[in-house]
């Protein structure tokens, strides 16, 4: 997703007016806040400005458009974070907040690559494919040793193939976490 910068003069102007509505300058038209969510997750640079003052304006509109998605049964934001959020303002810690959460924010954003990297690396790379199978082939094992007339498996046996899979298991693990850490 490749953000437009401000540098380049790319910033897509909106006024708010009196009436509520917003007015996108680039494309001359009127758009929602629904609009401004999509140009958000599109990576759209955009400042708003409210059309009789002139004032930024920009953050109060993004925290309304983060109620709006949080009402609307779409919740992200964990209670407790909330509380936590709110609890903060006034205190001390105040003032680091705002780059704390941006460096918490690009990290997540980082991490979230890597994990898109692994999931289209494939599905059988993945460890949990490999845990599901392998608790599959417990459950077969575990129904042909109780099933009148199926095979039947030792004791012995199954310990060691359930342990040398556990063992590939955690070493799979093991290596896509080395991965994600590089």
């Amino acid at each position: 997703m490749a953000k437009k910068n401000a540098s380049e003069g790319d910033t897509v102007v909106i006024k708010k007016y009196a009436n509520r509505r917003l007015y996108n300058t680039q494309s001359s038209s009127y758009i929602t806040l629904d609009d401004l969510a999509a140009m958000t997750r599109e990576g759209v640079d955009f400042q708003v400005v409210d059309a009789k003052s002139g004032d930024d304006i920009t953050h109060t509109i993004l925290t309304q458009i983060i109620m709006e998605e949080e009402t609307s049964g779409k919740q992200m934001l964990p209670v407790s974070f909330l509380r936590d959020i709110i609890s903060m303002y006034g205190n001390s810690m105040q003032a680091m907040m705002p780059s704390y959460l941006e460096a918490s924010m690009q990290n997540l954003r980082q991490n979230r690559e890597k994990l898109q990297e692994a999931f289209r690396d494939g599905l059988a790379a993945n460890p949990l494919t490999k845990i599901h199978e392998t608790n599959m082939a417990m459950m077969r094992a575990m129904g042909e040793a109780f099933i009148p007339g199926g095979k039947s498996v030792s004791k012995s046996a199954a310990k060691d193939e359930e342990l040398a899979a556990l063992k590939q298991q955690m070493a799979e693990m093991q290596k896509k976490l080395d991965e994600l850490g590089k």
